[in-house]
This record gives structure tokens, C-alpha cells and sequence, in this order.
């Protein structure tokens, strides 16, 4: 409907710019393409284009401003809807399990750096934080891998670190870049 008027209010601006004007002189004469030109000087044709561009330009500026109005008049909803409540709810209970997640990392972590010192113990907590990655699908929001890699390196670095447990380390490391973009598609052609 709104472009229907913008399209006859244009229209009506440009059949007024390239009507001649009615001047006494111009009843005389005949409507042929020659009286057309004759009557049609410079400042009659700037004139009568001026006056269609400025009735195309007000009709387009009032529906412009018709549909801005439309367009606000939008009313918001008081109460929440079921749908973004259960979306809510969702996303509490995923809050509340990656939070879980990480304290039980964070419980494993502490252990092995500070409470650990046989080879056993440091297998089996390693052990541990790769079972709680596979579980976890990854690591739990909030913890990075950058962060326990530093955390291990220092109980690293302290000095005692046999073969058996930089095995596991390992094993870890590459259980978490798996867990972070597992690639499962195996690509045939390919020998590498």
C-alpha cells in the first residue's frame, strides 16, 4: 500500500515537471511538439522540474516517516515466555555442570602438584585428569589447557618426573587436542 502511494506521488511529480505551463499567451498556440518546445523555455522547465521534485520528495519523506512510526510501535512482551524460561534453565544446569567439571579438575590438579610424590600417584592423578577429559568431552569452561600444561610443567620442573609419568602426560596432552577438535574422518588418498 505504502509503495503504491510513493509510486503515484512520484508519478505526479513528473507529470507536473514536463506539463507546459498555462500562460495567456499559450492558449493560443497549438499543443503540437513545436508549441511544447516553444513554451517549454529554461526557466519554465527548472520551475516546473523544481515543483515535481519537491512534491516526489515530501510524498516520500511522509510515508518515510508513516512506516518509521509503524516500525516503533512494536510492544514488548512484560512477562517471559515458556520457551525462553526452559532456554534459561538449560543453560543454569550447564552452568552449574561445567562448574562441577571444573572443580573436579581443579581438585586433581591441586593434588598432583602439591600432595603427590611417587611415581604411582602421579600416574594415577594423570590418569585421572585424562578420564575426566574423555568424560567431559573436553575441558570444562573456564579452564584452559595453556593453564594445566603450565601447572604440570611446574610439578615437572621440581625435579622428580620418571618415564612412566611423562608417558601419561603425553597421553593426556594428545586425549585433550583430540577432545578439542576430533577429527574422525579419515581422508584415503591421503598417505600422510
Amino acid at each position: 500500500m505504502k509503495r503504491t502511494c510513493v509510486l503515484a506521488a512520484s508519478l505526479v511529480g513528473f507529470a507536473a515537471a514536463f506539463t507546459p505551463s498555462r500562460s495567456p499567451g499559450a492558449a493560443a498556440q497549438h499543443s503540437s511538439a513545436t508549441a511544447l518546445n516553444a513554451e517549454m523555455d529554461r526557466r519554465n522547465l527548472i520551475s516546473c522540474l523544481t515543483n515535481g521534485a519537491l512534491t516526489t520528495a515530501a510524498a516520500v519523506v511522509c510515508t518515510a516517516q508513516e512506516a518509521g512510526a509503524a516500525s516503533y510501535s512494536q510492544t514488548y512482551l512484560t512477562e517471559p515466555t515458556e520457551e525462553f524460561k526452559a532456554n534459561e534453565e538449560r543453560a543454569m544446569a550447564f552452568k552449574r555442570e561445567q562448574l562441577k567439571q571444573k572443580q573436579a579438575f581443579n581438585t586433581v590438579l591441586t593434588r598432583l602438584v602439591t600432595e603427590s610424590k611417587t611415581e604411582d600417584q602421579l600416574v594415577a592423578d594423570l590418569k585421572e585428569l585424562k578420564f575426566l577429559t574423555i568424560k567431559s568431552g573436553g575441558l570444562p569452561t573456564g579452564l584452559k589447557k595453556d593453564d594445566l600444561v603450565k601447572q604440570v610443567r611446574s610439578k615437572k620442573a621440581k625435579g622428580f618426573w620418571p618415564t612412566p609419568v611423562e608417558y601419561e602426560y603425553q597421553a593426556l596432552i594428545r586425549e585433550i587436542a583430540f577432545q578439542q577438535s576430533p577429527n574422525t574422518e579419515k581422508d584415503e588418498a591421503n598417505p600422510l
